[in-house]
């Protein structure tokens, strides 16, 4: 449920949002802007084409220093922490003692420590659950003092690298500090668009005037959370909440790319996380699974949304659609949802019920729309 309006949480950009015209509305416990005076589509389409500036400040950023911090954070995910190189980005997944999903999150080695930025709407609960579970093993440092910027887009780098030079050596799921006017950034080279781009850690306090100078940049233009959702959607990429949670395990949600070798059966260091029995298991095929996120894309033109019953050809529920919209780009509708695994082939027919009618969809490959990141 979200919190009344006169106790959301602003982010250091509040003000620059309501300057720019923005529309807000509650989102993770804080009032976002979901759209500019542009709209929703002509944001969307700058973004594939130039670039957009996305306030993320809401996603909660945080450290893990210590020798033994990797050691600790990659006995709650089936993820390679020990292993990836200094500079190296990565995607994780919390897991519960069942093997499903707390967050999806994006964790950084910075050398000496690890920096981890979690969903906003999962943050308080994932600080609490990391503390308990290995906070006698590493320091595990919340950084509320800063602020979360995305910049997204295929001139994104033309952008950055006039105010911040040197961002562009940077490749795909890779990130380094940088100084602009005396402060620190931290930069990675990724985001959830599925276009080349960065998202730029800074203090809360220069946030703004930071913001301004990208937004100065002929290529540039604020994009709102609309925008964000049907951008990831199109790029094929899960919202935490919608399309997985903890009633999904990484196999069921299409995940399992996220699992290296190494933690898996017969791996070096295999199992060891939170439900691996389960995740293990769904893996190796010993333990089926229920269902499975597919993509989806409707034959008419109408728009299914998230909560839709998936009807098969003899009019039998036999899943739900989790997120939908038109898609901008693809210009057509598109979703994402959960199918038993028997209907999870490409091109299998299915029926989405909108308002009691019939719509038909067809299971289809993703990203809806080919991502173009920068790996060099």
């Amino acid at each position: 449920m979200s919190a009344p309006q006169e106790e959301l949480q602003k982010t250091p950009l509040h003000a620059l949002h309501l300057e720019l015209g923005a529309r807000m509305v509650p989102f993770a416990g804080y009032s976002m802007p979901v759209q500019y005076p542009a709209g929703l589509m002509a944001e969307h389409h700058h973004t594939r084409a130039g670039a957009g500036l996305f306030d993320v400040s809401h996603m909660g950023q945080l450290r893990l220093v210590g020798p033994d911090a990797a050691a600790a954070f990659e006995s709650l995910m089936p993820v390679d922490v020990i292993d990836l190189a200094p500079g190296k980005q990565r995607y994780g997944l919390l897991l519960t003692d069942e093997g499903t999903i707390i967050d999806d999150l994006m964790f950084v080695n910075r050398g000496g420590e690890l920096f981890v930025i979690v969903n906003g709407a999962c943050k308080a609960g994932d600080l609490a659950h990391i503390h308990e579970r290995i906070g006698s093993r590493c320091e595990v440092i919340a950084m509320p003092e800063r602020a979360l910027l995305a910049l997204q887009g295929p001139k994104a780098v033309e952008a950055l690298q006039r105010v911040v030079p040197g961002v562009e050596k940077l490749v795909f799921m890779t990130g380094a500090g940088f100084q602009w006017k005396g402060m620190d950034l931290f930069v990675t080279r990724s985001g959830y668009t599925g276009e080349d781009g960065f998202e730029i850690s800074v203090p809360g306090l220069q946030a703004e005037t930071f913001a301004r100078a990208l937004l100065a940049q002929p290529e540039v233009k604020p994009v709102g959370l609309g925008a964000r959702n049907s951008l990831r959607l199109e790029a094929g990429l899960c919202l935490y909440g919608n399309d997985i949670d903890t009633t999904t395990t990484p196999v069921e949600a299409a995940l399992q790319w996220a699992i290296q070798k190494v933690r898996r059966t017969g791996g070096a260091r295999a199992g060891g996380f939170p439900g691996a029995e389960r995740v293990l298991a769904q893996l190796d095929g010993r333990e089926p699974i229920a269902r499975k996120r597919v993509g989806l894309v409707a034959l008419e033109r109408v728009p299914v949304r998230e909560h839709v019953e998936l009807h098969d050809a003899h009019g039998q529920r036999v899943g739900e659609v989790t997120s939908g919209l038109l898609g901008p780009t693809v210009d057509r509708p598109i979703a994402m949802g959960y199918v038993p695994p028997q209907l999870a082939a490409a091109g299998t027919r299915l029926n989405a019920m909108v308002r009691g009618k019939p719509v038909p969809m067809e299971v289809a490959p993703m990203p809806f729309v080919p991502n173009r990141y920068y790996r060099g």
